[in-house]
């Protein structure tokens, strides 16, 4: 067995690496970027060694710096994790030729694998069955128009050399293969490299299964199982599990032995995965997919029904050891579910024919707050601590939630506990999601398709700030302000913020807060005769109203907040009680109690607040100014603006060109994912101040769209 081995990767996978290294006694090497220097896996790691600044060009993809970090720190191993150069097959060779030991598969096997179309053909000569497709490499886009067309729409465009669905486009409609192709190839280029693509027939109502195989020096090829990965986002995986529910121990047992095949087709060595493609209404066939020659993200729950630690068999695998148990010894036992938790906010918009769609824009932020669950049966993966700094320069996941169980209701049962029970206060992620996702009665049932979550995401995203959460925040507020003291102690009683008056009804203490995407509301605190009342009220546009206003009437009517209008408001009675660990409270609303979390946000009076697993940042909102300078931005709707910070990678339009709603205009990248900037409605490009290779802000304004006449507001953005 090694003594040191390096981690050439960051966040979750590093941390996870580190640890087993640690059990198993092994000395651990991070390395880390600029952006990295107080990342949690540096500090889990024996040792850290800074291989360049932040962008990944220069450090995690720099194979020289890794193997220099290697040579100074007296690494005799390197573990590449999963994405960066975990399937570069000049790195496995660097490794090779600087005496280091490449924990992973040989290159050779890398090489056959990390081609797509050479993969299909290695595994159809070993009697595996493949997706009708394309053939050849190198085609034109001429010729993967002609392959579509044979094939007959629809199909799916994927790179050759690319994985995790990177690039991959759903094209249903032959007018739009040109432009889709030039977007596949653009990705393609951009995340691996090279632009080659191929082609497959689409397969309607389609579940992704794939399987583990582990793989010794020795002739040993195994499987482990299968794992359900067929809940995914524009082809990224965001819940998996294992076993699936659709396969019997037929089907198993053959999509196992033809995994098996596929490993030993190419000698393989390792942990690696197999991926099929299986028709949810005939689970007896199967078809390859692709090959992933590395550690899977979802590797933890086939650790959790097998009770093998896989990181700790590539390790001996790559130091020479021989697979000790066969086939016949790998038993399933229950249940367990993972859930991808991503730096990313869901942001609902309108397709030009009025269709609701969901765009997840990536986030960025410090952590203030992290509360990760501790609950029987659950696992928490995570590369992140509070005060971590999460960005848009590397992948948006952040951590994995895992649960097991003895059946598959109680797996996804204890995941969706477990969510509720998290917390990533600072930054905006998909754990709500993930959790009202978990409860769709699809997923409880086990019907499942690659198409479930884009069909149905609009339904599973939260519309409207609870009334709960604006009280919470107004009452922290409130908690917080100080009655004024005098050097000798003495304590002015009209200074403490009661609202109460000589005579009269105690006056309201107002609070105007707003959160990003919602109308800004005006919430008042007082003490009433039974105690505490919260008044919630949307803030109108002419509100100028000082935060101490006393009443100027009757109370109004009852009702909520995101329904009432600007004499409306909802009063309830209310109570808070901090928690002695200083960043949990639990509030009394209308005669109900719950448990959130808290935490100040980069500004004084800035808060966040987590409530079973959905998060807000309240933000002070001033009427007066607002209403002096007419309104929040420079332009109206026919405004687009940047939904999260990145760099302008293609403008497709110009200033006094007319567009139609819909139509592209510019595609926005970050965190390896392109965002296209499409016409609200149909007018004129009046402003465009961007261009190919120019870094934007969120909110940035990126071209102004003037309409025709009559035309009809449209979506201010989409992604694609």
């Amino acid at each position: 067995m090694f003594d040191t081995v390096l981690v050439a990767n960051r966040g979750e996978i590093a941390v996870r690496v580190i640890r087993t290294l640690r059990r198993m006694g092994v000395r651990s090497v991070a390395v880390h970027s600029d952006a990295d220097a107080g990342a949690l896996h540096v500090r889990e790691a024996d040792t850290a060694v800074r291989i360049g600044p932040s962008a990944a060009a220069e450090s995690y993809l720099s194979a020289e710096r890794l193997l220099e970090a290697a040579r100074r720190s007296g690494a005799q191993a390197v573990h590449p994790g999963y994405g960066f150069l975990a399937e570069n097959a000049a790195f496995a060779r660097a490794c090779a030729e600087a005496g280091l030991v490449f924990i992973g598969p040989p290159a050779d096997a890398i090489e056959t694998m990390g081609d797509k179309i050479r993969a299909k053909d290695t595994v159809r000569a070993a009697g595996v069955p493949v997706v009708p497709g394309s053939t050849g490499s190198g085609l034109s886009d001429a010729e993967l128009a002609e392959a579509a067309r044979e094939i007959g729409m629809p199909v799916l465009l994927k790179p050759s050399a690319g994985g995790g669905g990177k690039g991959m486009r759903l094209v249903r409609d032959e007018a739009l293969l040109a432009e889709e192709i030039a977007a596949a190839r653009r990705t393609a280029r951009g995340s691996f490299g090279d632009d080659t693509l191929l082609l497959e027939r689409w397969i309607d109502s389609p579940r992704h299964i794939e399987i583990q195989v582990l793989a010794d020096g020795h002739g040993n090829v195994l499987h482990l199982g299968e794992r359900e990965c067929s809940l995914q986002r524009r082809h990224q995986k965001i819940i998996e599990e294992a076993p699936s529910p659709l396969l019997d121990e037929t089907a198993r047992a053959a999509m196992g032995e033809a995994a098996v095949e596929a490993a030993r087709a190419c000698g393989y060595r390792g942990a690696g995965t197999v991926e099929f493609i299986v028709p949810g209404r005939d689970p007896a066939s199967h078809f390859f997919m692709e090959m992933n020659t590395r550690l899977q993200v979802e590797h933890p729950v086939t650790e959790m029904i097998t009770g093998t630690d896989l990181v700790e068999w590539q390790l001996r695998v790559a130091a020479g050891e021989q697979l000790p148990f066969a086939q016949r010894d790998i038993t399933l036992t229950g249940h367990a579910v993972e859930a991808r938790l991503c730096a990313e906010t869901a942001l609902v918009g309108a397709e030009p024919d009025g269709t609701e769609r969901v765009d997840f824009l990536p986030s960025a932020g410090t952590v203030r707050l992290l509360r990760e669950p501790l609950k029987e049966g659950v696992r928490t993966d995570s590369g992140l601590a509070e005060g971590t700094e999460v960005g848009t320069l590397y992948d948006p996941m952040l951590a994995k939630v895992i649960a097991h169980g003895p059946d598959r209701a109680t797996a996804l049962r204890r995941l969706r506990a477990a969510l509720a029970e998290t917390a990533v206060l600072g930054v905006e992620t998909n754990t709500a999601f993930l959790r009202r996702l978990l409860a769709h009665p699809d997923v409880v049932s086990g019907a499942l398709d690659t198409g479930l979550v884009d069909r149905d995401a609009a339904s599973l995203v939260e519309r409207r700030v609870p009334d709960a959460v604006y009280a919470a925040a107004a009452l922290l507020r409130q908690d917080a302000l100080e009655p004024h003291r005098e050097p000798s102690g003495w304590t002015d009683p009209f200074s403490a913020p009661t609202g109460w008056r000589l005579g009269g009804t105690p006056a309201w203490t107002v609070h105007h807060l707003r959160v990003p995407g919602h109308d800004p509301v005006a919430v008042g605190v007082r003490t009433g005769p039974d105690g505490p009342e919260v008044r919630i009220r949307p803030t109108a546009p002419d509100d100028t109203r000082p935060d101490t206003a006393p009443d100027s009437g009757p109370e109004p009517g009852p009702g909520s907040a995101g329904d009432a209008g600007p004499d409306e408001a909802v009063v309830r009675p209310a109570r808070l009680r901090r928690h002695p660990d200083g960043t949990s409270a639990s509030l009394e609303w209308d005669g109900t109690t719950v448990r959130l979390d808290h935490a100040q946000g980069t500004k004084g009076a800035d808060v966040w607040i987590g409530l079973d697993g959905d998060s807000w940042h309240l933000q002070d909102h001033d009427p007066v100014a607002a209403a002096l300078s007419g309104s929040a931005t420079a332009h109206g709707a026919d405004a687009l603006t940047a939904p999260m910070p990145g760099t302008v990678t293609l403008v497709k339009a110009g200033v006094g060109e007319e567009v139609t709603a819909g139509q592209s205009l510019l595609v926005v990248e970050a965190m390896k994912m392109e965002h296209v900037i499409t016409a609200p409605f149909d007018g004129t490009v009046t402003e465009l101040d961007v261009t190919a290779g120019s870094a934007v802000a969120i909110d940035q304004v990126l071209v102004v769209v003037e309409p025709s006449a009559g035309a009809a507001p449209g979506p201010e953005r989409s992604a694609s």
